[in-house]
């Protein structure tokens, strides 16, 4: 007879694996999701992804333009557009058609990122084609006036001012950003700098509507309780009259030049409360049919910035009592070249620049001991678990294939996915680190008070530092 302690841990190990298996065999079904995909004869690309579970569909329009996208001088413009697209247009009144959508039980927003700008909204399946029939309106048929620019102009001024003029952190990652692309607009905030949002006008705004608003720079992403033949139906009947623009131009952006050099920033405000530093490398992305790297970094964003069990929380926290919070991130998703980095919160007494000498010792120190293979699996078992629940919520199922589509991905990349990192070992985690943590390629940021002696103070503030605002601003 089994004695009563090695059953109960035969038992967990058993319910360890039943559930790993039930994990992978999910994963692999979300490998194959239910995705259909065409092209409109205008060049719009459709993408339905199947969900029969509630009769509810979300439908989003995805462009391949963002603010990396602009016209130098005139930046904050394509989020500016995304406000002014919810005015009149030839068929609708300003406002009608959030109006529209409250009134039959849905949801919408839009939001503007550096490479795409989207439009969505979330209702009962039986509301698809009037939906179809607002957004395909005003694709094309928006119809601003000099009010309308006056008006939304110092309703984006004002979101400036709260997002960003009011937070210390806000200012500090917009400055490290500009410091970290000399060249490319991904070193441009997407709500723009507030002196060229100021000048704004119709004519910039309707320079970037008519340049990238049209069938052919856009994917419509219909998600939930629809079939693909009823999804082609509707968009053959709203979207596909609308023409292509036959001078959309391709879509290139200023590179980045090779970085040689350190750069380093130190942003002084009266508000900080807690001293931090941030440093930030240039990485490589997501490309098509080349994921492996980006996963590999992926991993080891989570390998050292994975919360209590992080490689740098251990050791400069609980080891070395260097930091109260540390963390790392890496934005793999972007068309161009992204970033990686980590933040240092010093401990009572710890100055900044002690604080950033015992990051690169830590950092010296993991390249020589490895990765935990123990730790490894915990955290794919995480990213397995987070996957199977994201198959819950059609609307985040939508996002996932409008977002990887804009910036470049192909459904199957999308679908590989999970596999890809699935696959990442020890070895290729160590490889891409020595790939990208390369000072002569990064640039080390202080966020402190300006009476400050750079020590950190004795009552630690409870605000972390949040990951760079450079992703999405909403309407």
């Amino acid at each position: 007879m089994i004695p009563a302690p090695l059953r109960l841990r035969l038992g967990a190990r058993l319910g360890l694996w039943a559930t790993a298996l039930s994990l992978l065999t999910t994963v692999a079904q979300a490998a194959n999701d239910m995705v259909t995909d065409f092209t409109l004869d205008n060049g719009m690309q459709v993408v339905v992804i199947e969900d029969h579970r509630a009769p509810v569909v979300v439908h989003m329009v995805w462009y391949r333009a963002g603010a990396a996208d602009e016209t130098p001088g005139v930046s904050g413009v394509a989020h500016f557009l995304e406000h002014l697209l919810f005015k009149a247009t030839d068929t609708l009144e300003s406002g009608e058609l959030s109006k529209v959508v409250a009134e039959n039980g849905g949801t919408d927003n839009a939001f503007t990122s550096h490479d795409y700008t989207a439009y969505f909204q979330r209702v009962a399946a039986d509301r698809l084609g009037l939906m179809m029939s607002m957004e395909s309106d005003r694709m094309r048929n928006i119809r601003l006036t000099e009010a309308d620019i006056l008006t939304e102009r110092e309703v984006i001024i004002e979101e400036r001012n709260q997002r960003t003029e009011n937070s210390p952190q806000a200012l500090f990652q917009e400055q490290a950003a500009a410091a970290q692309y000399l060249n490319h607009r991904y070193g441009v905030p997407v709500i723009g700098w507030r002196h060229e949002m100021e000048t704004l006008d119709l004519d910039d705004t309707m320079a970037y509507y008519t340049r990238f608003y049209a069938p052919n720079n856009a994917i419509l992403v219909v998600a939930g309780d629809v079939t693909p033949d009823e999804v082609k139906a509707l968009a053959e009947q709203y979207y596909a009259p609308i023409p292509a623009n036959p001078d959309l131009p391709p879509r290139v952006r200023p590179e980045e030049p090779p970085q040689t050099a350190e750069r380093r920033l130190i942003f002084k405000d009266p508000r900080v409360a807690q001293p931090y530093v941030n440093r930030s490398y240039l990485a490589p992305e997501r490309n098509p049919g080349d994921q492996e790297t980006a996963a590999a970094l992926v991993m080891l964003a989570e390998v050292l910035g994975g919360g209590q069990t992080g490689y740098l929380t251990e050791k400069l926290a609980f080891e070395q009592k260097k930091a109260v919070y540390t963390s790392a991130y890496y934005r793999g998703q972007s068309l161009d070249k992204s970033t990686f980095g980590m933040y240092i919160m010093p401990a009572e007494g710890v100055s900044l620049e002690e604080a950033e000498q015992a990051l690169d010792d830590t950092l010296a120190q993991f390249l020589k001991d490895g990765v935990d293979a123990a730790q490894l699996d915990r955290i794919k078992m995480q990213l397995r678990a987070s996957q199977i629940y994201e198959r819950d919520d059609v609307q985040r199922l939508a996002r996932r294939y409008g977002s990887g589509l804009t910036q470049g991905l192909g459904i199957e990349d999308i679908q590989a996915w999970p596999d890809i990192l699935e696959a990442v070992s020890e070895a290729d985690i160590l490889v891409a680190a020595r790939q990208v943590l390369d000072r002569d390629r990064a640039v080390t940021g202080y966020l402190m008070a300006p009476e400050a002696d750079a020590v950190a103070p004795a009552a630690p503030a409870t605000d972390v530092p949040a990951q760079p605002a450079t992703e999405e601003v909403s309407q």
